[in-house]
């Protein structure tokens, strides 16, 4: 199994009248980055109008080569030209897809949300239809009700169940962390 994706979130609030500056510094970050093996990519987003919080994206290909790539003493030297731009940094690690959609909820809390959202379609339709059914062999049944049930419970009664159940199912926020200097 190749290694995942790792993905350096990265919150900086920005010296009021320095965003020109701030961007041509990052531009200057994203360039540096770029030299070194394992770089994905990288994108900043951003603040909403009035704000003041830039969010830097920095793609690499696996844990090691971010870990090249923040340990540097080219990044370390990159960062200290920046302090006058920027009041406060936080930083965030994520791999895979925990780094674009957030961590997924536990599975045990995936199952019991599933099971919410079955349980009272799957009897719905046993009282609307088993009778109706009963008289076909068991894997015809079965093939009737899945392929009755399965787009209802996808496209219909999960999500349902899932916006419903949002703040239980999404787990704590991770604390944003330090990385070399930021």
């Amino acid at each position: 199994m190749s290694p995942s994706p790792v993905t350096l979130l990265v919150s900086r609030r920005v010296a009021p009248a320095r965003y020109r500056d701030f961007l041509a510094w990052t531009r200057r970050g994203t360039r540096l980055a770029a030299r070194f093996d394992g770089f994905l990519g990288a994108g900043v987003l951003a603040p909403p109008s009035g704000g003041d919080e830039y969010q830097v994206v920095f793609r690499f290909a696996d844990e090691t080569s971010l870990a090249r790539w923040t340990e540097s003493a080219e990044r370390r030297d990159w960062l200290r030209e920046g302090t006058s731009l920027v009041h406060d940094s936080r930083v965030r690690c994520a791999s895979g897809l925990d780094a674009w959609f957030g961590a997924a909820p536990p599975r045990w809390k995936q199952a019991v949300a599933i099971w919410l959202a079955f349980f009272p379609v799957s009897l719905a339709f046993t009282l609307l239809l088993g009778e109706r059914l009963a008289a076909l062999p068991v894997v015809w049944r079965v093939f009737v009700s899945t392929a009755i049930l399965t787009p209802v419970m996808v496209f219909v009664f999960i999500p349902f169940a899932t916006r419903l159940l949002r703040r239980w199912l999404q787990p704590a926020a991770l604390p944003a962390r330090r990385v070399a200097s930021d």
